[in-house]
């Protein structure tokens, strides 16, 4: 971990766990599809992040963050309980169980029922029975708070400890014209999608801050957790989505943070897309929802400040799943293309910690693995929770908050694979595994590839599949030995992968036996389900579409927003 002059005294002088009565409030912040190339202090000087960076002064900024898959609700659901999709049964975005068919009917009429509702039946509480670290709070004496997405399933009723509930009421939404729940009532917003969950944010901080003291202590408050889910940056990106003041921010932008490159031969006809003016339109409307989100993030973090508690409250800020807008040719996240991605942009995702009362270094970067599987034991961690995490078998996560407050974080490259958890990261989405080290990636699709080995060191860019294109890396050409060292390699890391799967996987909801599409999830997966049709239809590639890959792609219409979410 990289620091300041500073960092390393900060960290030392402030370190300490708090007890029960000195708990930290908590505000978490979730982006919706924001890559982790998306942002300022990321070295992206395109795209306008003053909020962000301000927060990433004033904490850690991880450099290698990882989605546990790369598609909104399975990362999310991962997020939440630390297990993998293949033993949550999240494992493609949630295209049905939201809400009970007969609940909406009110909203019949408006211009966007029908593209929103049509696979709607019945609400699903998928994370039914699991815990979360939210359920950890709430028994620890936590008044949770929720404003934003959820999108994981029954999303009319507060579940997991949670007090306060405004969402949105499917997943995805246009910015103009979204459905909502609030105060256990749902309708349509015609404001802003971004601004209205600021604003529901807002409400719940005034309550929290305002809030009589705690009976338990004279000189302090029952904690508080917020989560503040926002849908940016998620499509639609067109001109109308988005403010015009935003927008003109990037009247003159050439985009030259995000490669303009054909589409890939894998790419598929979901997502929105384009060439020339239409990529104009989709990155300016992509880079205007960040920048209008990273402007309510800084209402939240003005009135946290107003009220004399920015540095006594511990933010995280992340996203839900990285995403392509153009990077290797693909648009879209994991499935932009068919068959699905696992390649960084689409996997690794933005990620800050601030905390300076807590010890957390200002102004550092982390450069180790860590994944979405690694925040449930690290919030416990940070927090003081009690739990019963460490007597669990089915989570692979492991704290990163000893990493944090310790003056400096090492990473021998010499310890085995399967221990080594800040070295290693492992990934999936329906049949696609993958596991991933500081220095090369292996990307397994289960059972017949095709199978991708990329040199990290070589080849950060993950340009040169060494499986698939041997004649890329010359010495493994000309040296056969060399060859010989990259089969050992691909096979000690494919054992690895297996295993580690094996260790942690349901057999009865395992994703790598579902069909998953990449079009959505209806139901329960595996043996859990009670419909025929679980999953969605393949999307076509653009390529087999009769216009051909040369052509401009047929967008969705905004009645349709939610594509590939």
């Amino acid at each position: 971990m990289t620091q300041s002059p500073a960092t390393a005294a900060n960290s030392q002088h402030h370190q300490h766990r708090p007890n029960a009565l000195q708990r930290p409030n908590i505000l978490l912040i979730l982006s919706d599809d924001q890559g982790s190339w998306a942002l300022g202090a990321a070295g992206n000087d395109e795209i306008i992040t003053p909020e962000l960076d301000r927060l990433a002064a004033r904490g850690v900024r991880f450099s290698n963050f990882f989605c546990a898959s790369p598609v909104c609700s399975p990362a999310r659901a991962s997020l939440m309980t630390g297990m993998i999709p293949s033993a949550h049964g999240v494992v493609d975005w949630l295209r049905g169980g939201n809400v009970n068919r007969e609940d909406i009917q009110a909203l019949a009429g408006h211009r966007y029922y029908e593209g929103y509702f049509a696979s709607e039946d019945r609400a699903i509480g998928y994370l039914d029975g699991l815990e979360t670290y939210t359920d950890i709070l709430a028994r620890n004496g936590y008044d949770l708070r929720l404003a934003g997405k959820w999108h994981l399933g029954d999303s009319l009723r507060p579940q997991h400890g949670f007090t306060g509930w405004s969402t949105i009421l499917r997943g995805g939404c246009n910015y103009y014209g979204a459905d909502v729940v609030h105060n256990g009532r749902i309708g349509w917003t015609e404001e802003y999608i971004t601004d209205w969950i600021t604003d529901r944010a807002l409400e719940n901080l005034d309550e929290l801050l305002t809030r009589p003291q705690d009976s338990r202590a004279q000189d302090s408050r029952a904690p508080w957790y917020l989560s503040v889910h926002y849908t940016a940056p998620h499509s639609p990106w067109d001109y109308e989505q988005h403010p015009e003041e935003i927008r003109a921010l990037y009247a003159d932008c050439p985009f030259n943070s995000v490669p303009d490159l054909p589409y890939h031969p894998w790419q598929v006809a979901s997502a929105p897309m384009g060439r020339g003016e239409r990529r104009r339109e989709l990155l300016t409307g992509y880079y205007s929802a960040v920048t209008a989100m990273d402007r309510g993030i800084g209402r939240l973090f003005a009135r946290l400040e107003a009220a004399g508690e920015l540095d006594n409250t511990f933010i995280f800020f992340l996203g839900d799943n990285g995403m392509n807008m153009g990077h290797h040719g693909i648009w879209g996240k994991g499935n932009g293309t068919r068959p699905f991605n696992l390649f960084d942009t689409s996997v690794q995702v933005p990620a800050i910690l601030a905390w300076p009362a807590g010890g957390v270094p200002c102004g550092a970067v982390e450069d180790g693995l860590w994944s979405q599987y690694d925040f449930i034991h690290s919030l416990c961690d940070f927090a003081a929770l009690e739990h019963s995490l460490g007597e669990r078998t089915d989570l692979p996560g492991r704290s990163f908050a000893p990493t944090l407050l310790s003056a400096k974080s090492e990473h021998p490259d010499d310890r085995p694979l399967v221990d080594d958890r800040p070295l290693v990261v492992f990934d999936e989405y329906g049949p696609a595994r993958m596991i991933r080290t500081r220095h090369d990636k292996l990307i397994c699709r289960h059972p017949y590839g095709p199978d991708e080995y990329y040199d990290l060191v070589a080849d950060p860019g993950e340009e040169q599949n060494l499986l698939a294109d041997p004649a890329a890396a010359d010495p493994a050409v000309s040296d056969p030995a060399a060859a010989g060292r990259v089969a050992e390699r691909v096979a000690e890391l494919r054992r690895e992968l297996i295993r580690w799967f094996a260790r942690y996987v349901d057999p009865e909801i395992d994703a790598a036996k579902e069909p998953v599409s990449g079009s959505g999830q209806f139901d329960r997966p595996g043996s859990r389900g009670s419909r025929a049709e679980v999953y969605a239809p393949l999307p076509p590639r653009v390529s087999e579409l009769e216009a051909g890959p040369a052509a401009e792609p047929a967008v969705r219409p905004a009645a349709e927003p939610e594509p590939s979410s």
